[in-house]
């Protein structure tokens, strides 16, 4: 392998750049960071009385709550398709993600979402909720 010829004259310039970067700690390959954000997730075990239209209708009451609530940054939701088993009977997921604690604390208690949970509440069998931040 061989490698390019430099100049005597560019050897302070890349010793200067390898410093710089060292000291203020600049990985040159490396991406930038994204800025963490709250991430909500809420997984639903329904009833067996809950009828589809049911289930229908919470999904789209869930869909429509982060144009009603400020503070929503990311919205996103499924139905389970792991072959693997062990969703214990959850059949649904929602991903609501807020830049801050503040953001996700306005949305708890903001009235949408308290109009949200009287639709879901009893049609659910079971709920999780559990809130980490990404990295």
């Amino acid at each position: 392998m061989t490698f390019p010829r430099v100049s005597k004259a560019m050897l302070p310039v890349i010793a200067l750049a390898f410093v710089f970067c060292s000291y203020f700690g600049v990985h040159l390959m490396s991406a930038p960071e994204s800025p963490r954000v709250l991430r909500h997730i809420v997984m639903y075990k329904f009833k067996e009385t809950t009828t589809p239209s049911q289930v229908a209708e919470v999904v789209e009451a869930f869909k429509g709550l982060p144009a009603k609530i400020p503070g929503v940054v990311g919205f996103e939701h499924g139905t389970n398709i792991s072959p693997e088993g062990k969703s214990e009977g959850f059949t649904h997921v929602f991903l609501v993600s807020f830049p801050d604690e503040k953001a996700r604390d306005g949305y708890l208690v903001h009235p949408a979402h308290d109009a949200f949970v009287k639709i879901v509440r009893e049609r659910r069998e079971k709920v999780i909720v559990m809130d980490y931040w990404s990295r």
